[in-house]
């Protein structure tokens, strides 16, 4: 029964947020009460379908490049030789969070100008501390009798690493993209500020013309596309968790 209503959702996410794309006329009714002046209900200055897909190209692109350096980072401060240098690791992704995403744009646009260049910096920085930490403890919570039973079957440092030690961190690497890929979805909103394109751009129009329509769609759009890819990020974490052995099917 659970599995039904999860699947009711999911459709009726997915629907609700092709017609907030394709067909937003069709919530117009619902829209209108919103608006004020006789303004428009529906957000036609651009393309929503577009505007979306600049979203999600923005959030790839910055959450491939978190990963890469995270997680590489991740496996270099649980070696014998970068132990020394978890603290600073940690201190430099803990800062990629706690700096304002709006404070990176104004410091990132006079040398990369207007445009995607200062939220890919944003959305980078936002992006290292889930998957670094993750990373780490999925690495560090291998049992040590593991380890030992590798290196008893004449396995080298690299070869423990990736036939052992990254499967069974996979479960936990994989929820820090999660969790990055959900927060940088939201965060790319920003990116309209500095002429990035995005979904953001509905947003900020409807607070520059007072239209709580436009800011509900966009909220919407932003909303329903940051839980449904969640969802389908976890059902690739259980079909690959599966695959591996780490859960059973």
């Amino acid at each position: 029964m659970r599995l039904v209503f999860a699947n009711l959702f999911r459709v009726g996410a997915l629907v609700l947020l092709l017609i907030l794309l394709f067909r937003t006329e069709w919530l117009s009714f619902l829209l209108v009460p919103l608006t004020s002046n006789n303004a428009p209900a529906v957000y036609t200055q651009n393309s929503l379908p577009q505007l979306a897909a600049s979203h999600l190209f923005l959030v790839a692109i910055s959450i491939v490049g978190s990963a890469v350096l995270a997680i590489l980072g991740g496996i270099f401060v649980t070696r014998k030789g970068g132990e020394d240098f978890l603290p600073l690791s940690r201190a430099i992704a803990n800062a990629g969070q706690t700096f304002p995403p709006v404070a990176v744009l104004a410091l990132a646009v006079p040398a990369t100008g207007f445009g995607a260049g200062p939220t890919l910096i944003a959305l980078f920085l936002y992006g290292l501390l889930p998957i670094f930490e993750n990373t780490v403890a999925g690495l560090k919570q291998v049992s040590p009798s593991v380890l030992d039973a590798a290196d008893g079957m004449g396995m080298n440092g690299t070869q423990r690493l990736f036939q052992v030690e990254l499967p069974l961190a996979l479960p936990l690497i994989l929820e820090g993209l999660k969790v990055a890929t959900v927060i940088n979805i939201g965060t790319a909103t920003i990116g309209s500020t500095v002429a990035a394109k995005g979904l953001g751009e509905v947003i900020i129009a409807g607070l520059i013309s007072d239209n709580t329509a436009f800011i509900l769609q966009g909220g919407l759009i932003v909303g329903l596309m940051a839980v449904l890819i969640y969802d389908a990020m976890g059902l690739i974490e259980n079909a690959i968790t599966e695959r591996i052995g780490l859960r059973p099917a």
